[in-house]
């Protein structure tokens, strides 16, 4: 029997066009302290101070019903997902602008629009790269900006990725004295999920990570290595404002793996180059600090 024939996902998303949505939210000062207790940290804030970059993706959260969610948990429908069938989805990357600081507890505007959906082939068949931009809104003015690229896949259930997880390398050289170390364990990442309303599968149950999205492990969230990027200057430079932050994601990290995020050996002139990974491996993210 021969096998299926893959869609072509230019052709089912041409004519996909959502409109803009404006909604509201804020990130109270109970998150930052849970927040805070997952990196091991002390609350780092309280009403009205200002709010860590990237810490706004745990207050304006999707509060979807559980009649709507779709085999692998996720939300069967979105209003920028697009329509796929076996839609799998990975975060590849993003960009921020902050122009003024965000506050614990502020509830703000929230501009939200589809800036591009272009589809792109690679060695694993074709896939939709789907950029989203949301602009924050205080008093009528756009304080923060974001782009996020969220990547969208066709693949039937069962199939393996050809991923493997990596062996700690003895080899591998020692952190430095602005590195931060993570080991994401199981309950890290259901404390994570929690904390951003996420109920895709792939992060708590391990029979359908393996057996039908085709990880070899629970996968570590994408947005959780971003934020571990973001702890090294917040750490080690906590005088050195984040104004422009960028970010991608190049290849998964499974639980149970340490991760080392740390300034990178090559830097730009006007910023912090950063990557993320498992030690002696090429890194899992990579991103450029600008204050």
């Amino acid at each position: 029997m021969s096998a299926p024939i893959p869609p072509d996902l230019a052709e089912l998303v041409r004519g996909w066009s959502p409109e803009p949505l404006v909604t509201s939210g804020s990130t109270g000062a109970w998150t930052v302290g849970a927040v805070s207790g997952l990196f091991d940290l002390p609350p780092v804030a309280g009403g009205g101070d200002d709010l860590p970059p990237l810490w706004h993706w745990f207050g304006f959260l999707d509060h979807p019903r559980q009649d709507q969610l779709g085999d692998d948990g996720h939300p069967a429908q979105g209003h920028f997902m697009p329509p796929l069938p076996h839609r799998r989805r990975m975060i590849a990357g993003g960009r921020l602008e902050i122009d003024a600081p965000m506050r614990v507890d502020e509830t703000l505007d929230r501009h939200s629009s589809l800036q591009r959906c272009d589809v792109k082939s690679g060695r694993s068949g074709q896939m939709v790269l789907v950029t989203v931009r949301h602009e924050f809104v205080r008093a009528g003015t756009t304080i923060v900006t974001e782009e996020q690229d969220i990547v969208y896949r066709s693949q039937p259930p069962g199939e393996a990725r050809g991923l493997t997880l990596d062996a700690p390398d003895e080899a591998a050289p020692t952190p430095g004295a602005e590195s931060v170390t993570l080991t994401p364990s199981e309950t890290m990442l259901f404390r994570f999920s929690a904390l951003t309303y996420n109920t895709h599968r792939i992060h708590y149950d391990l029979p359908y990570v393996t057996q039908v999205e085709g990880y070899p492990g629970l996968v570590v969230h994408g947005p959780l290595l971003a934020l571990q990027l973001l702890e090294v200057p917040r750490r080690h430079r906590p005088t050195e404002p984040v104004r422009r932050f960028d970010f991608r994601l190049s290849r998964p990290v499974f639980a149970g793996q340490q991760v080392v995020a740390e300034p990178a050996t090559d830097q730009p002139d006007d910023g912090l180059a950063l990557r993320a990974g498992v030690p002696g491996t090429s890194p899992s993210v990579t991103g450029t600090v600008r204050g």
